[in-house]
């Protein structure tokens, strides 16, 4: 039985990760190989499974390095799917792996929040990016402008609330440099 690899590229438009490998791998291209029969030396052909060696790109810190990583054909599968997911769709997924969390779920019974409310809250929230660029944004582009009054509306409404700057200096307290207290056996002046 000949060993068959099928060699091609998997495109990323998001950073991805893999189960069991804790480093976010960056958006990109990757030259992946699939083993699409056993080796004939494997022991076990009926319980072979197919795996997929995806090449990655080396780091910044060791730029000469080449780097693989050996995956199930499932994780691939699963980590393309979600890069596909729209916005929205993918705020759900996140949504579902949240509520799936036993550390949220106690922290949400002590909150005495339900499923039920977050979803909710998140259905309101998940806006697409279609409608974000709506006419209330089209509105205010046409108001200010594309200039920098536009940017400085759009800065003044992301810091609403946040603390201002004091417009005096701050009183500063003491004598002056070479002066010392009334009555003090130190003084520059005598």
């Amino acid at each position: 039985m000949n060993q068959i690899i099928s060699k091609t590229i998997a495109v990323f438009s998001r950073p991805f990760t893999f189960p069991g490998f804790d480093e976010l791998l960056p958006a990109g291209e990757y030259d992946i190989e699939t083993e699409l029969s056993a080796p004939p030396d494997y022991s076990d052909q009926e319980a072979w499974k197919a795996s997929v060696l995806i090449c990655l790109h080396p780091r910044k810190s060791h730029p000469g390095l080449a780097r693989t990583l050996t995956v199930s054909l499932t994780d691939l599968e699963r980590a393309r799917a979600k890069d596909k997911l729209s916005s929205k769709q993918l705020s759900q997924f996140l949504l579902d792996q949240l509520l799936a969390d036993p550390m949220v779920q106690l922290i949400m019974e002590a909150d005495g929040v339900s499923e039920t409310q977050l979803r909710h809250l998140y259905s309101e929230s998940l806006i697409s990016e279609a409608e974000v660029t709506s006419s209330d944004q089209r509105a205010l582009r046409r108001a200010c402008g594309n200039g920098s009054r536009y940017t400085f509306a759009v800065q003044a409404a992301e810091n609403e609330g946040m603390p201002v700057r004091p417009n005096k200096t701050p009183r500063i307290t003491g004598r002056p440099i070479g002066q010392s207290e009334p009555g003090s056996s130190f003084n520059l002046k005598a």
